[in-house]
């Protein structure tokens, strides 16, 4: 029996440990849930509270007049919608090579998928996935998040909505998953590196296009001040990468050469490469 206390005190620590990290988790999803909600319904009131009729000034009017005096002919709107059309294949012909046939993400800067939908911020993906019917509870479904690999599904039921490898390491003991709306597993995982966009949730997934993800500027602000600087730092060396300059640590290892140089004149560089 001294035996059987001891041990049970301890997995009774372990339990209530266990339950404080689960409920912290979901405190967190739902505090944000209510945020993004917040700021939906703050901008719907904003867009209500807008006139809808706007008054014009004399000027405007006569501007307006003078636009609809100066009709476009059908064969001049033929013209105009040809070089719109060519300039959307010069662009299509400008786009790398190795992006050729990559999905573009969807509003959530991820993919959505015949039996689900992902979306990823830089810290953190979720998954949605329906319930094939209603009334199933989390005892009926089997989830299982391991390091580098995800399995959802419902319990007893062949093949799972997802078994596959994950294209990147997540952290098991922040990641958790619920049902919500009592429609959809909403499944929460948390990045090791915070520092990257998935190209796609699991290995057998299509690969988006990464370099047309556009992370929204206004949550910049939401973030703390080291992370902020981490995702300005990214998003820079993206546009740098893009025009074909030298990234932030690239252009920071140009200066140090540049500086050894300016220090070293008797030395002769004439021969050195550089990459």
């Amino acid at each position: 029996m001294e035996k059987f206390n001891k041990y049970k005190v301890k997995a009774d620590q372990e339990t209530a440990k266990k339950r404080a990290e689960v409920e912290e988790r979901e405190r967190k999803i739902k505090e944000r849930r209510e945020k993004e909600q917040k700021q939906l319904e703050e901008q719907q009131k904003r867009e209500t509270l807008e006139p809808k009729i706007k008054e014009l000034t004399d000027e405007e009017a006569a501007e307006i007049m003078q636009q609809q005096k100066q009709k476009v002919s059908p064969k001049e709107a033929a013209t105009v919608a040809t070089k719109d059309g060519d300039t959307t294949k010069k662009e299509e012909e400008e786009e790398d090579p190795q992006d050729a046939g990559k999905l573009k993400p969807n509003a959530g800067n991820g993919c959505d998928l015949p039996n689900y939908r992902w979306t990823q911020t830089l810290s953190d993906i979720e998954v949605r996935i329906p319930l094939p019917k209603a009334g199933l509870r989390s005892r009926d479904l089997t989830v299982e998040i391991q390091k580098n690999h995800l399995k959802a599904g419902v319990k007893n039921q062949l093949p799972a909505i997802i078994d596959d490898r994950l294209l990147h390491d997540v952290k098991m003991e922040d990641s958790t998953w619920l049902i919500e709306d009592k429609q959809t597993m909403l499944i929460t995982l948390e990045k090791v590196n915070k520092m990257e966009w998935w190209s796609r949730l699991v290995m057998s997934d299509p690969e988006i296009n990464t370099k047309k993800i556009n992370p929204e500027p206004s949550k910049l602000s939401d973030l703390d001040g080291e992370t902020r600087g981490l995702v300005e730092k990214m998003m820079y060396d993206q546009r740098q990468k893009e025009m074909g300059l030298p990234t932030s640590e690239e252009q920071k290892k140009q200066d140090m050469m540049k500086k050894f140089m300016e220090q070293h004149p008797e030395m002769d560089f004439s021969k050195c490469k550089f990459s």
